[in-house]
């Protein structure tokens, strides 16, 4: 059922606001403006997991009666955490540094809501393949789709499909940046859910369990 509890995207990203969309739930959309530096040794899931679930603590932290929804993506390439780029001479020495490699998205999920004393995350792994580009084809993709706001200089979901010989992921969305699945069960269990008869009974105030 679905409660009458405002949701809250703690995120800036397009990418996420497009795909949370497509449950067909109302939401607002608010900047947790929270450091992503990672920490000192700190893996590429353990840096994402913390900032998910930071960003919507956040957020909730300033709107308790709200259901808010954190995500962090991170690229692991061999133990290097690649970030978004920012500039066209970063995206080029990311994707000189991928071609031909395998590396490892990480995208975690978190839902906080301070009033009902809830709060989970998850997070879903995604395996990338990436071409042995050349430095030619690096150079015509970025002119075509300068992604410097993606970890890892390419967007699976437009040209950067070209660049990639397999993905592996039990969610293809999480790839683009929220994944989607995991997003409606955390849903679900905080008492949102999508498939919903809207004028059905609301759920009591506290979740009834796990």
């Amino acid at each position: 059922m679905v409660t009458s509890r405002t949701l809250i995207l703690a995120s800036t990203s397009s990418y996420r606001r497009e795909l949370l969309a497509r449950l067909k739930i109302p939401f607002d959309v608010v900047s947790p403006m929270v450091d992503e530096t990672a920490e000192r040794g700190e893996s590429g899931q353990a840096l994402a997991a913390r900032l998910a679930l930071a960003k919507a603590r956040v957020v909730a932290g300033c709107n308790p009666e709200a259901v808010v929804i954190g995500s962090d993506q991170v690229a692991d390439l061999n133990g290097q955490i690649l970030g978004k780029p920012g500039t066209h001479a970063n995206a080029v020495a990311q994707l000189r540094a991928m071609r031909g490699q395998t590396i490892q998205f990480e995208t975690a999920v978190a839902v906080v809501c301070n009033a009902l004393d809830f709060e989970q995350s998850t997070s879903e792994a995604v395996e990338v393949r990436m071409r042995d580009l050349s430095d030619a084809e690096i150079e015509r993709y970025l002119q075509l789709e300068p992604a410097y706001d993606c970890a890892g200089s390419a967007k699976c979901e437009g040209l950067g499909i070209s660049l990639m010989t397999a993905i592996r992921s039990d969610d293809a969305t999480a790839l683009v940046g929220l994944p989607l699945i995991k997003t409606a069960e955390l849903l679900r269990r905080v008492g949102i859910d999508p498939l919903a008869d809207p004028l059905a009974e609301p759920l009591p105030d506290r979740p009834t369990g796990d």
